[in-house]
């Protein structure tokens, strides 16, 4: 995605390599955003990639969810009220 290609060009000397950094500095461009940057942004990507963002949005809140509600968390065995699903 150039927007990508163009934003790691411009702070890829300040960056420490933790996954932080990449949240902060989106974080930060995002909020100067309008709805009207989104939408174009959006529309301005190739299907492959429009179909890619939408599907990692997804997942991330979908897994999100799963943590929220404790689903796959590990449990001792001396947690005796706590049902064993693998």
């Amino acid at each position: 995605m150039e927007f990508v290609d163009r934003l790691y060009e411009l702070y890829k000397d300040k960056l420490t390599g933790d996954e932080e950094d990449a949240f902060i500095i989106i974080e930060g461009i995002m909020e100067s955003f309008t709805a009207r940057d989104v939408n174009q942004l959006f529309h301005d990507l190739p299907e492959p990639e429009r179909f890619d963002m939408l599907a990692l949005y997804l997942y991330e809140k979908f897994r999100q969810k799963l943590a929220e509600e404790g689903i796959g968390q590990t449990k001792n065995r001396d947690d005796g009220h706590i049902k064993f699903y693998h």
